[in-house]
């Protein structure tokens, strides 16, 4: 047993660093449905398949937010060098592989993460569509420029 004499017990308060503070440039939740996006500026082509952005810088919550299409029979060499990027496939199925060619089988209900910014290949089997969340969050207008090197932005 513990005497409140010979022992002291010192609680610290630990600091938190917030590295960024979103800030909601209209303060009102807003709502927004995917049929509103389909034809809007917000309905981007970005090389081989079209991503619909729900969320964006612009709105102020410090990520963004795709229903993002990847069409079959695409493969897509991809590096995001200024985002962190998860994605959560919902329909059809493809692949992943990373820069040091391991492959991860995608299918609805499986998530990939990139961390790294790393260099990877996206191969589509069928026509797939996945959630995306981007950190820092994507502008809006962005759209891979597919060659020789990996696309990026």
């Amino acid at each position: 047993m513990l005497s409140a004499r010979t022992t002291r017990l010192r609680i610290r308060p630990f600091n938190v660093i917030l590295q960024f503070k979103p800030q909601l440039k209209d303060p009102n939740m807003f709502v927004r449905s995917l049929e509103d996006l389909i034809g809007s500026e917000r309905d981007v082509d970005w090389g081989n398949g079209q991503s619909r952005r729900f969320v964006l810088a612009r709105d102020g919550l410090g990520f963004a937010l795709c229903d993002t299409l990847v069409l079959a029979g695409t493969a897509s060499h991809q590096e995001y060098k200024n985002h962190l990027e998860a994605c959560y496939c919902i329909e059809g199925t493809g692949e992943i592989e990373d820069a040091d060619g391991n492959i991860y089988q995608l299918r609805p209900g499986v998530l990939y993460v990139l961390d790294k910014h790393d260099r990877h290949i996206l191969r589509a089997k069928t026509d797939m569509r996945l959630v995306s969340v981007f950190n820092p969050p994507i502008e809006g207008h962005e759209s891979h420029k597919y060659g020789s090197e990996a696309s990026s932005y």
